[in-house]
């Protein structure tokens, strides 16, 4: 018996890092599964190891930044397994650090359409169809770095997290009357090809490990295994709040 068993579920940027994990790990707990990116042979490679698992899912191209491209992919993944419960907005890019003053508008908007209108599409794009089938789960996958700031990371990565954050509890409180609930999931330095640069730092790496309590990154399923609760029956209470998975972050 699956935790996720008879549930559809979509998370963008599911061709790899945590996306993929998540959906690895709600394929294995019973959910059939939508990916979307925009690397289509990465995501065409966890779709074909998923089905050859045994499991159901299906790849679809998805720019986040895209309204149309939301639709489709939504309307895509009903077609295909009949309806939509889950949605994990996943997709999202860093910023190169600098002071506010350095930062142009062009790597401001990049980053916030990307991390934060992706977000609201796909809110926007899923809340009908979980309408339909009488309620669902949102989880949107910010950071620690949308509740507290750093100095060696951009303006515009902790103002799109932060979005992403108070996003979710607004949606949330527009539709908990529906049965669609939403929750944010705050991941600390996590091993994924985001991070690849700065781990490959030796300087930087050790500087990042040494505000980490716990002291190492995050593998992804570690992130993946607070996503899978918010996703299934077993937090059906919680709405409008926040998980972090930091190792400790921001409890300093």
């Amino acid at each position: 018996m699956g935790r996720l068993d008879g549930k559809v579920a979509f998370i963008s940027g599911g061709a790899r890092g945590m996306g993929a994990a998540e959906a690895r790990l709600f394929s294995r707990e019973g959910a059939k599964v939508a990916i979307g990116d925009i690397l289509d042979d990465e995501g065409r490679e966890v779709e074909a190891a998923i089905n050859e698992s045994g499991g159901d899912c299906l790849y679809i191209h998805l720019d986040v930044t895209s309204e149309a491209n939301w639709q489709d992919a939504v309307a895509a993944t009903v077609s295909r397994f009949g309806a939509l419960h889950i949605l994990v907005n996943n997709a999202g890019i860093g910023g190169v650090g600098g002071l506010v003053e350095d930062t142009s508008v062009e790597a401001w908007q990049r980053v916030m359409d990307i991390n934060g209108k992706g977000v609201f599409l796909g809110t926007k794009a899923a809340i009908p169809e979980m309408r339909k089938a009488g309620g669902g789960s949102i989880i949107n996958i910010s950071s620690q770095l949308g509740i507290v700031a750093t100095d060696n990371t951009s303006a515009q990565y902790h103002a799109s997290k932060g979005a992403v954050r108070i996003l979710t509890k607004s949606t949330a409180i527009q539709y908990a009357g529906e049965g669609i609930r939403a929750n944010s999931v705050h991941p600390g330095p996590v091993v994924t090809p985001m991070t690849e640069r700065r781990r490959a730092d030796p300087e930087t790496y050790a500087v990042m490990r040494s505000r980490i309590p716990l002291g190492r990154f995050a593998e992804p399923v570690e992130v993946a295994n607070a996503v899978l609760y918010l996703a299934s029956d077993e937090s059906s209470y919680v709405t409008g709040s926040e998980v972090v998975v930091d190792g400790g972050w921001v409890a300093q």
